[in-house]
């Protein structure tokens, strides 16, 4: 794939690469002449000639890259929706929450707005929205909360926010009249699949919705190449499959090419696979049933050819040959071809950190898209609006007033309940007293019969 974006760029085409492993980015760099090349480009009767290709590092933690960046508004409900995997109930308060937000005009930027509308929903502002939206179910916000908190989980925070992408800025061409290639540098988000799909399925969207209809073109505007395409597809629902391969169908007559590399083909699924024209299969070995199998199914994804016995010459291809099947003019797929490809003229290593410094230092979009925006949305609105009613509250003023008395104390009260009670104390703790024989002595003579 370096090399087929080498012949892209210097036919004024765009290109963006997903660099996985860090090599891609080597594209930056021209290559150094050694024996295996020069014996490569003799056999296929080339020259080699190292070249460098004018090149923008992009990155979605904006670490050695201009940071990319959506906000949750441009990710819409239906997308959000199905990265979350919510059902129907649970989706339609969620496009309830974005309805909401546009009529309050709420600017929904990041993850952290969307969780403060979420609980002011279930909260706070129930009673006003089911009011004015219908009824909202408590359980199914309390499960959009957690699938929420699941891929903050594995990093989105990073790349919900100000200041979006324009992908507009990916269809650049260098002041040399090569086409730009944009290398998005992934290397730290091969374990968080979900957060690398989570990007991809935005951009293949806006890319679709901010593109216009363009036709049959000479050359397309921008080739995307999409390496490791297994970590959209493995976690993917159906819904999500069938999003992407719409998405697939209609964005070519957008003007945008793509490929999925990855490598096992299986990876792909059949339905998007069908939408490829060009293919391109390097070697694949058979060291297991299940290897023989997928090799088998492989060989009849290609057009029948007798000059090859396709899954036999699958698993003896060297390194630098493939088998090459592509769509002619007139949408007929070309008979399956052995080739030996040329090796890139650029480096096939990693860039030095140094190297890397200076393409960011020469870049145009570091200054545009690296500095952190805050900007008022929902969650500061929200909050300043909760604070403002806790203020606001009617706060109630205790008048010390002397209250009616009860009936009781009406009694107790009372100055000859008060003597009768007094009188009768005063009895009953004499009786007790002389019961225990702690009587007072008394001067009177008892009186007796003897």
């Amino acid at each position: 794939l370096q090399t087929i974006s080498e012949f892209l760029s210097d036919a004024s085409v765009p290109v963006l690469l997903m660099d996985i492993k860090g090599d891609l980015s080597g594209i930056a760099a021209a290559g150094a002449v050694n024996d295996k090349l020069t014996e490569r480009y003799q056999k296929l009767n080339l020259e080699y000639k190292p070249a460098a290709y004018p090149s923008e590092l992009l990155s979605l933690t904006g670490k050695d890259g201009v940071k990319l960046r959506a906000t949750v508004s441009e990710f819409g409900p239906v997308l959000l929706n199905k990265i979350l995997g919510l059902n129907d109930t649970q989706g339609g308060i969620v496009a309830l929450i974005f309805k909401y937000c546009d009529d309050q005009q709420l600017p929904l930027l990041n993850l952290k707005d969307f969780i403060k509308v979420l609980q002011y929903v279930g909260n706070e502002g129930k009673a006003e929205i089911e009011k004015e939206y219908g009824k909202i179910s408590t359980s199914s916000t309390g499960t959009i909360l957690r699938k929420v908190i699941e891929l903050q989980q594995q990093g989105a925070d990073i790349f919900f926010g100000e200041r979006s992408f324009e992908v507009a800025d990916l269809m650049r061409i260098s002041d040399d009249g090569r086409g730009m290639i944009n290398i998005l540098r992934v290397t730290d988000l091969q374990d968080r699949p979900k957060l690398f799909s989570t990007f991809m399925l935005q951009l293949l969207a806006e890319l679709y919705a901010s593109s216009p209809e363009e036709g049959d073109l000479d050359k397309p505007k921008l080739v995307m190449f999409i390496d490791e395409a297994h970590l959209i597809f493995q976690e993917a629902s159906s819904d999500l499959l069938e999003q992407i391969e719409t998405i697939i169908k209609l964005i070519r007559s957008k003007g945008i090419g793509i490929f999925f590399c990855t490598q096992n083909p299986m990876d792909v699924p059949a339905s998007v696979l069908g939408q490829l024209g060009l293919k391109v299969q390097h070697a694949l070995r058979a060291f297991t049933a299940a290897d023989r199998k997928v090799i088998k199914q492989t060989a009849e994804n290609y057009p029948e050819t007798e000059y090859y016995k396709t899954e036999d010459l699958i698993t003896q291809l060297g390194i630098g040959e493939a088998l090459v099947t592509m769509l002619n003019e007139k949408g007929i797929p070309t008979p399956l071809a052995h080739v030996m490809l040329c090796s890139p003229r650029s480096r096939m290593d990693v860039l030095t950190e140094g190297e890397i410094l200076n393409i960011l230092n020469q870049s145009k979009l570091v200054s545009k898209y690296n500095q952190e925006v805050d900007s008022e949305s929902a969650y500061e609105i929200l909050t300043e609006k909760l604070k403002e009613a806790a203020e606001n509250a009617p706060v109630e003023t205790r008048k010390k007033t002397k209250e009616e008395p009860s009936t009781f104390e009406k009694i107790t009260n009372n100055t000859v309940v008060k003597s009768m009670a007094r009188t009768a104390g005063n009895s009953i703790v004499r009786s007790l007293l002389g019961a225990l024989g702690l009587g007072g002595r008394t001067t009177k003579k008892k009186s007796s019969w003897f």
